[in-house]
């Protein structure tokens, strides 16, 4: 079906959760979706998105920035979020695009913050200079218990892939990085929604679109009626 809508502005959907949760397989599958009711989609991850703030997530993901700490650590993919907000997202957003992101604020959030001990605070000033006004619209939190998410995660990797920094802590981190989202996904339930990752592939994609269809799409299925 093709929505006959013209956005103002386009909307800002991302996707959260622990290592192996599915966020890369059910952002494609939405995007498909949406593209396939007439909208322009961009999708895109971070730490990255940008070259600049992709050569920052290499750098953040091979665990060189892990002996500087979880303050410096959120710095730095504080930094690579600012330009990938100016150079990327806004722009699409202000054209009329729906972006949908593979991580976003939240999980600063919760690795550095819950997990890393930087306080809410100073984590609060990093995401306001790096975001602005440039909030998501919905937050996509899937949810699997970790050993399960772990276990997807290194199934997925091909013989020569590295684990990167964050999968490779062990899985008591994994298990209060879970909470962390899930925390936070109460604080803010109007922006977040949890579903259950655990079910088979169609099945999540399935909740995920309708979940965005209540949310956004209702009205103009209606309209077009």
């Amino acid at each position: 079906m093709t929505f006959q809508t013209t956005p103002e502005i386009g909307r800002f959907i991302t996707f959260e959760g622990g290592e192996g949760v599915g966020k890369s397989t059910q952002l494609a599958r939405l995007a498909e979706h949406l593209r396939e009711c007439g909208f322009e989609v961009v999708t895109t991850r971070e730490p990255g998105g940008t070259p600049k703030a992709e050569r920052l997530r290499n750098f953040l993901l091979s665990g060189r920035a892990a002996p500087l700490g979880p303050l410096a650590e959120a710095a730095l993919f504080s930094a690579a979020r600012a330009d990938h907000v100016e150079s990327l997202i806004a722009p699409a957003l202000n054209r009329g695009a729906w972006v949908l992101c593979d991580r976003f604020a939240d999980s600063t959030r919760a690795y550095q913050g819950a997990r890393g001990g930087v306080d809410a605070k100073t984590l609060a000033l990093l995401e306001r200079a790096a975001v602005g006004e440039t909030r998501p619209d919905l937050t996509i939190v899937l949810d699997l218990p970790a050993h399960e998410g772990l276990a997807r995660a290194a199934s997925r990797r091909d013989g020569g892939d590295e684990v990167d920094r964050f999968e490779s802590e062990k899985p008591d981190f994994h298990e209060e990085l879970r909470q962390a989202f899930l925390d936070i996904a109460e604080s803010e339930s109007e922006r977040c929604c949890v579903i259950d990752a655990a079910r088979s592939v169609d099945d999540v994609a399935r909740a995920v679109r309708a979940f965005v269809h209540d949310r956004f799409l209702a009205h103009a299925a209606q309209a077009a009626q």
